[in-house]
């Protein structure tokens, strides 16, 4: 496997430190980004600051939050990366609409587990 990098967008510090380490207790090849909110993380891409192969997306965050990250993203037309919805949300309603972006890939209800990773990774 390649390195690659993973930009984690919640606005959970605690969270994004728990990701991260799952994370890299099984892959420590991995670049880690971290944005608190989608606004951010829009920035980080557009300004070339960060290229992600996977996006790992919280759906609540203040300012910008994760369905709106992803109208924009899809707007951007730069949708090489892989997005994972990672979220508290279990709610039918959010999966269902996470489902209709085509650069979602999976789903995952916080925290990660072993196989979420492996499966990530």
């Amino acid at each position: 496997m390649h390195n690659k990098t993973i930009l984690i967008i919640d606005d959970s510090e605690s969270d994004q430190f728990i990701t991260a380490h799952m994370l890299k207790k099984q892959y420590d090849g991995l670049t880690i980004e971290s944005a608190y909110d989608g606004s951010e993380a829009l920035e980080m891409i557009k300004n070339n600051r960060v290229n992600p192969d996977i996006i790992l997306l919280d759906i609540n965050m203040p300012g910008m939050d994760g369905f709106a990250f992803l109208d924009e993203y899809q707007a951007l037309n730069h949708t090489s990366s892989i997005i994972i919805m990672l979220t508290s949300s279990d709610q039918s309603a959010d999966v269902e609409k996470a489902k209709l972006y085509k650069c979602v890939k999976k789903y995952c209800v916080k925290p990660l587990n072993k196989d979420d990773v492996l499966d990530i990774l």
